[in-house]
């Protein structure tokens, strides 16, 4: 064997060292591209969502889960054992708690934490869809250069991650689950992917590691549940596996391969299935029969990709009509549409089945969630957009590789090719400056639900919260609250059948001093919802207004027996107690009220008052004195109205 010298040498005299120099500058070159567009990828997704790091948590879930939920609070057993048993709110995300557990760890409750997880889940998403769309591209026009492929790549990538649709999932802290399973989808296609060119042990050790990334994603969210389906899709196009319908050992092959994606996405279905039955969120067939979920499934295929192409007034909630006629103008324009649209894409299957793959895509993702299953108010939301729209952003980015394609064989003109990049750019940065905005929505609940009145009206549930905002959050005078009246009373006129917004009212009409109109609606309230603890709570306080002391203790127990660290309902049933003549029952309920939240202003000022009705001015004077160092005007006014 010859020398290593010698054998450079005669390498150097074939010309092989010289094109292994070359091979390896091309791919540094190629590598530092890549690297370079991943860079201005990341960065474009941190100008437009970085202004959502000062976002607060929002009365929107997010108390539910996090800021009221304290069993998520860590990685210790216990808090695991709950992440793996529960499913708070119908979901099955134990992958999603552990994200949660770990930024408590890090950031404690501090918000800001929480929307940087988001942000960087996002953002590597953003990356991940690019090498995905590369390869997808690269698939669809193999005899493309690279540079063309990044250029694709880069669009689509940017029309993904940037498009407003995406501001619901990063910007709000409870849609992690959102952007932590396209974490994982992306990574099991991508996988897939490359597995698919690939033979012998590393195929199967690609597609092993691509079922396992497909379970973790599942864990996270079952919206991912379709994924089987859509690598059939790829198969057919642009992958070309699939290229006819005719049964053979190919095709049996790439089927069977399948087998494990099924399995994950039949147990990921049914754990989900069964988490929304355990707490019996499916929305009744009796009400919404197979008709109306039809209509309802063809319409969120014309809402979403309509939202794309003019993603203006985005809602927190596109709520459900208390009726889905399928005759109904919007409902049956849906129909038409997606027949006209399904009918001319199959035409088109063999001259461009680019438009059919992506059509194909879109109508499976939205399948768990369109409506033929149903549970929740919602008739459609921006997040069901996450994975389903992102053929669309693939299409953009082929028609980016078309235009350069044709502008350097001469077909496009130069201005032309101007003209079309302007727009492009133009469109790009219209969409980051409406993400940037629509990130803003999500600031904290105040903005949240001024922005969804305004942007879906006609969403009942939208004046509810909107109106249950002014009640909790406005001071005393009048005005607030009769704003107040009136979204419950426009929440009432939409959706008739409702009656949560009667909560709501009665306790803007307590705060008005009208406890004979709030008792009235508190009832209709209780009618449906007789275990509120809130209703339950004013309820018996508007009875306590009336002097109706007797029938209002009964309410207020119940309320207390139900959280017993309420401060609020253990004072309004101490005051009750107390109108009742029982003062050391009212009492000792008062002192255990302020013992649990020693700077709390109701239990002090029930504790002047009782004591002032027992006769005990020492400990009125000494309660009064400690209010007035807490709360110095509620001191001002339990003086001036009762003369103390």
């Amino acid at each position: 064997m010859p020398t290593p010298s010698l054998f450079d040498e005669m390498l150097t005299a074939t010309g092989v060292t010289a094109v292994a120099a070359r091979a390896r500058s091309r791919l540094a070159a190629v590598v530092v591209r890549d690297r370079a567009i991943v860079l201005a990828i990341v960065l474009a997704v941190v100008a437009v969502f970085a202004v959502g790091l000062r976002n607060e948590f929002v009365q929107w879930d997010d108390h539910t889960n996090l800021v009221d939920n304290p069993l998520f609070r860590g990685l210790g057993p216990r808090q695991l054992a709950w992440m793996f048993t529960t499913t708070l709110m119908g979901h099955y995300i134990p992958l999603t708690w552990l994200t949660f557990g770990l930024d408590y760890v890090i950031w404690g409750m501090q918000p800001a934490g929480y929307h940087f997880t988001n942000l960087v889940l996002h953002a590597a998403n953003a990356v991940l869809f690019y090498w995905v769309a590369k390869r997808l591209l690269r698939a669809a026009r193999p005899a493309t250069s690279e540079t063309t492929l990044r250029a694709g790549a880069a669009v689509a990538a940017l029309f993904f991650a940037i498009h407003p649709l995406r501001a619901e999932s990063v910007a709000w802290v409870t849609e992690r689950r959102d952007v932590l399973s396209a974490l994982l989808f992306f990574t099991c296609i991508l996988l897939y992917l490359r597995a698919a060119g690939a033979k012998g042990p590393r195929r199967r050790r690609l597609l092993a590691v691509s079922v396992a990334a497909f379970a973790l994603a599942m864990l996270a969210k079952s919206i991912v549940m379709t994924l089987p389906l859509l690598l059939v899709v790829l198969d057919w196009y642009p992958l070309g596996r699939l290229r006819t319908l005719r049964w053979s050992r190919e095709t049996r092959r790439i089927l069977l391969e399948k087998l494990p994606f099924v399995a994950v996405a039949g147990v990921g279905a049914a754990v989900a299935y069964w988490a929304v039955k355990h707490n019996d969120f499916f929305t009744p067939t009796t009400k919404y029969p197979l008709p109306s979920r039809v209509a309802m499934t063809l319409y969120s295929l014309v809402f979403y990709l309509s939202k794309t192409a003019l993603p203006m007034d985005l809602s927190p909630l596109y709520e459900l009509p208390s009726r889905v006629d399928p005759l109904d103008p919007q409902f049956l324009a849906a129909a038409i549409a997606v027949t006209l649209v399904s009918v001319t894409l199959v035409g088109l299957a063999r001259r461009w089945p680019a438009g059919l793959a992506a059509w194909a895509w879109y109508a499976i993702v939205l399948a768990p969630v369109g409506g033929l299953v149903h549970a929740g108010f919602q008739l459609a939301h921006d997040r069901y957009s996450y994975l389903s729209c992102l053929p669309f952003a693939v299409l953009v980015g082929g028609g980016v590789v078309w235009l350069i394609g044709a502008r350097r064989a001469g077909t496009v003109r130069s201005p032309l090719f101007a003209a079309s990049c302007t727009a492009l750019s133009a469109l790009l940065t219209a969409f980051a400056v409406l993400t940037w905005l629509q990130v803003q929505v999500w600031a904290d609940t105040t903005s949240l639900w001024t922005h969804a009145t305004f942007a879906t009206p006609e969403c009942s549930i939208c004046h509810d919260n909107y109106g249950a905002l002014i009640v909790n959050l406005s001071p005393v005078p009048p005005h607030p609250q009769m704003i107040a009246i009136e979204h419950f009373q426009e929440a009432l006129a939409l959706k008739p059948d409702r009656d949560k917004p009667y909560g709501g009212l009665g306790l803007a009409l307590i705060e008005l001093g009208h406890p004979r109109e709030a008792e009235a609606a508190l009832r209709r309230a209780l009618n449906s919802r007789p275990i509120e603890l809130g209703v339950l709570n004013n309820l018996g306080l508007a009875l306590s207004q009336q002097k109706r002391f007797a029938e209002a203790v009964p309410y207020l127990q119940q309320a207390v027996a139900m959280d017993t660290h309420n401060v609020v309902a253990r004072a309004n049933l101490a005051e009750a107690l107390v109108g009742l003549g029982r003062l050391d029952e009212g009492i000792a309920e008062l002192r255990r009220a302020a013992a649990e939240e020693p700077f709390a202003a109701e239990p002090r000022i029930g504790l002047v008052l009782a004591y002032r009705r027992a006769g005990n001015t020492k400990e009125m004077r000494k309660q009064l004195t400690i209010l007035r160092q807490l709360h110095p005007a509620a001191a001002r006014d339990v003086v001036a109205k009762h003369r103390l």
